[in-house]
């Protein structure tokens, strides 16, 4: 079995921040450990950025700067955003791609050539924040839910439609069949009750109102709405593998669920492709109890953070403190918290003691030859603050077993030896374990294990 991992693409409208940053980072330390479980060449991972639609014509119009120099800039700010943080994808994809405008416009044809795309008009009202038109259900005192602060429009227009509705049945049954389809359980049940209420939509927009997305291959007039364009990308990547013998899981947030749980399975199988096998949605980040919002002024981006803080820091943070099930809140005193009592004081001073000892007294470490077993059975199940709470329990029992033995007091040589050669070994199986989570940290361990101890300092303390 080969698997694919998706993330969400981001708009470029602006440079992703801390709370887009924990989908990825989650996608990423799941990808390595699929990697590290079923091997490399099993394993495909891409993420990206998000490059056409209205807001992002509005936002470059704004600055004044080139649609495409204005996504070309938000996208490489992007990349290295997620670069920091050491997200490790085969392909960052850019729906401006060439090859992913030529995939999306492939995709549109068959799909009307297959009966279920047709020309139709639409007079209703209409997000600008989430690209999505809306029914009075979908609003609270006439706005948005989500973007609260932009006016809702109302628009009429001649546009090609997507039979939405026609899918129905096969959803309910894809849900029926699958029933973790969707995780976690309460997403599954949301989306669930939304089958009922689909209806067919439109996934073009005429040029006079909209120049910026990719032509509609039937229809030189109009240009391929948004989300129709956006979730073609993960097929774009992995259009050779799109097959049985891959299992394909997308990680994205609770504001995309919709569009991917129940518009993207429609898709794919108006064009006779598979479904997805499984669709993680997380909760959202807020910081010191308020959304993320520019308007506030407390948007975090990670390479900020990171100044301060190492990546591993971030990623170990966001792994078991993050909204992997519901919302949960960001604060830099919670992290300097949990940095010097659980890194610092934990992993960090458990590593030195040992290496400290090891050194004093000739001790190398030698590979153990026994087999290495994986305490991640939870993350593989999508819960990472589960799989390092119990890879931490087993830092806290070494901890606790050093103050108890107090190996510095050992006066036969060789009974010191065997006890610190099997701190060293647990030390070794510990850090295997908590490669996915924090790479960098778990590398340079694992180089100063085979060199001698060169480097026993790990996570120094914040003051």
């Amino acid at each position: 079995m080969k698997y694919l991992v998706t993330t969400a693409i981001d708009y470029t409208n602006d440079v992703i921040h801390l709370g887009h940053a924990y989908q990825k980072v989650l996608a990423d330390a799941y990808t390595r450990l699929l990697r590290q479980t079923y091997g490399i060449d099993n394993v495909s991972f891409v993420t990206g950025t998000d490059e056409f639609g209205q807001k992002i014509d509005k936002e470059a119009k704004l600055k004044g700067i080139p649609n495409q120099e204005f996504v070309d800039k938000i996208s490489k700010l992007d990349q290295i955003e997620q670069d920091a943080l050491q997200v490790s994808y085969d392909r960052f994809i850019r729906t401006t791609d060439k090859d992913h405008q030529k995939i999306a416009q492939e995709f549109f044809k068959k799909s009307y050539d297959n009966g279920f795309v047709y020309q139709g008009t639409f007079e209703g009202k209409y997000c600008e924040g989430c690209e999505e038109y809306k029914t009075d259900k979908n609003l609270i005192n006439e706005k948005c839910p989500l973007h609260p602060n932009r006016d809702i429009i109302i628009t009429s227009e001649t546009n090609y439609f997507f039979k939405w509705s026609a899918f129905k049945e096969y959803l309910k049954e894809l849900f029926d069949k699958n029933p973790e389809f969707v995780k976690p359980k309460s997403k599954f049940n949301e989306m669930y009750a939304m089958i009922d209420e689909i209806e067919d939509i439109p996934v073009t927009r005429r040029k006079e109102n909209l120049t910026w997305g990719i032509e509609c291959p039937i229809d030189s007039g109009h240009v391929l709405y948004v989300w129709f364009d956006a979730l073609i990308n993960y097929y774009t990547f992995a259009e050779k593998f799109w097959d049985s013998e891959t299992k394909i899981i997308h990680f994205l947030g609770k504001d995309n669920a919709k569009f991917h749980a129940l518009l993207w399975p429609a898709m794919l199988k108006s064009v006779d492709l598979k479904a997805p096998d499984m669709i993680y949605v997380n909760s959202f980040l807020s910081i010191n109890g308020q959304k993320i919002s520019k308007s506030l002024g407390n948007v975090i981006r990670p390479t900020e953070i990171i100044k301060e803080y190492s990546s591993d820091a971030i990623r170990y943070y966001l792994l078991k403190f993050g909204p992997i099930t519901d919302d949960s809140d960001f604060s830099t005193e919670q992290l300097k918290e949990i940095y010097n009592g659980e890194l610092a004081n934990g992993l960090g001073n458990t590593i030195s003691r040992i290496f400290n000892l090891a050194e004093r007294n000739g001790v190398s470490f030698k590979e153990p030859q026994s087999l290495y077993l994986s305490l991640n059975e939870e993350f593989l199940s999508f819960r990472p603050d589960k799989a390092l709470e119990l890879i931490f329990s087993k830092i806290s029992d070494l901890n606790k077993d050093i103050n108890e033995k107090e190996p510095w007091k050992i006066a036969n040589q060789t009974e010191l030896n065997v006890l610190l050669e099997k701190y060293l070994n647990e030390i070794y199986y510990i850090i295997l374990n908590l490669r996915p989570y924090i790479p960098q940290t778990c590398e340079d361990v694992l180089n100063s294990l085979n060199n001698n101890f060169v480097k026993k300092n790990f996570f120094p303390r914040i003051n």
